[in-house]
């Protein structure tokens, strides 16, 4: 079976010109018994590619959209594909989303005796969670997910409540693009977050919490 894998996957490959050129992608898809990646099919499998992408029912029925279970899904290409500007956002995102489902499990025996840092991890995790919801066919251009993300780490919806923030997001993505066009151009056209754009967003953000728009 695993050559029979190894084959399949084999097509998927980088054409010279003589071919065509181009290349074709191959997005292998794998149903796991329950749960376990461990079993022979997808073991085969991660072996193989570059990566894989696991999609936890729990989270989806918890309302987690994209359901990624962060600590199993691994990519062997990392952040050679992201732009400077996503990299300086997203750098931790993954080991910090990763802690944060080990501390809501720990979390569920009670959060009474949790110290001040412990209760700040979960309620900055939640956030994150949120922000990264995405409803379908719904794709967000780069420079709006660094904007986001940017917000998030700097603490801008530190004092936004949970249920709050994909329409705190919404409305900050509506802002920039009516307001910050020429902004959202830098970051993309940059594809990096120079010290004046972290100063211009600075500025961008504070004025729409201050603006009440996001209310």
């Amino acid at each position: 079976v695993f050559y029979l894998h190894s084959r399949l996957l084999e097509r998927a490959a980088k054409l010279d010109d003589a071919h065509g050129g181009g290349s074709i992608t191959a997005l292998p898809v794998i149903e796991t018994q329950a749960g376990d990646v461990s079993a022979y099919v997808p073991t085969n499998v991660i072996s193989i590619t570059d990566g894989q992408i696991y999609l936890e029912p729990e989270l989806f029925n918890s309302g987690t959209r994209p359901a990624v279970n962060v600590g199993v899904s691994v990519s062997r290409v990392g952040s050679a594909a992201q732009t400077r500007a996503m990299r300086a956002v997203a750098g931790q995102l993954r080991l910090e989303l990763a802690q944060y489902r080990e501390l809501v499990t720990f979390a569920q025996f009670g959060t009474d005796d949790l110290d001040a840092s412990t209760r700040r991890q979960l309620e900055r995790g939640q956030r994150s969670v949120e922000v990264l919801k995405q409803g379908q066919n719904v794709p967000l251009p780069v420079e709006q997910q660094v904007v986001i993300l940017y917000a998030l780490n700097e603490g801008y919806l530190d004092d936004v409540e949970i249920t709050d923030v994909i329409g705190w997001e919404e409305a900050l993505h509506a802002y920039m693009s009516s307001s910050h066009g020429d902004l959202l151009k830098v970051i993309a056209d940059e594809a990096d977050l120079s010290d004046d754009s972290r100063t211009s967003l600075n500025s961008a953000i504070e004025e729409f919490k201050k603006s009440g728009l996001a209310n």
